[in-house]
């Protein structure tokens, strides 16, 4: 799959090499807050993903944002599928 997302892309070596550090980064964090649950989860997730930031303190909120951004998408569309579902998605998003 990666070689199809990169395939296009002005530099399909460095497009690799940063998906690949992405995945890793995401296996630390999902490593790192292994065995915790619920919010305690989600706030460790957030941090460890914002451990290398420049801004820690925008990147939590950014990220933060997203995730609330997302959870309203998903109460607004939980009783959608398919096609339906997409549209409502795109709807949501603006």
């Amino acid at each position: 799959m990666t070689h199809e997302m990169c395939a296009e892309a002005r530099d399909p070596k460095a497009c690799e090499q940063r998906i690949s550090q992405l995945r890793d980064k995401a296996k630390r964090v999902r490593a790192a807050c292994e065995g915790k649950q619920g919010a305690e989860q989600m706030d460790c997730m957030v941090k460890e993903r914002c451990t290398e930031a420049k801004d820690a303190a925008k990147c939590e909120a950014e990220v933060r944002s997203g995730m609330a951004r997302r959870e309203k998408i998903r109460e607004a569309c939980k009783d959608k599928r398919g096609d339906e579902l997409r549209a409502c998605i795109r709807e949501q998003r603006g």
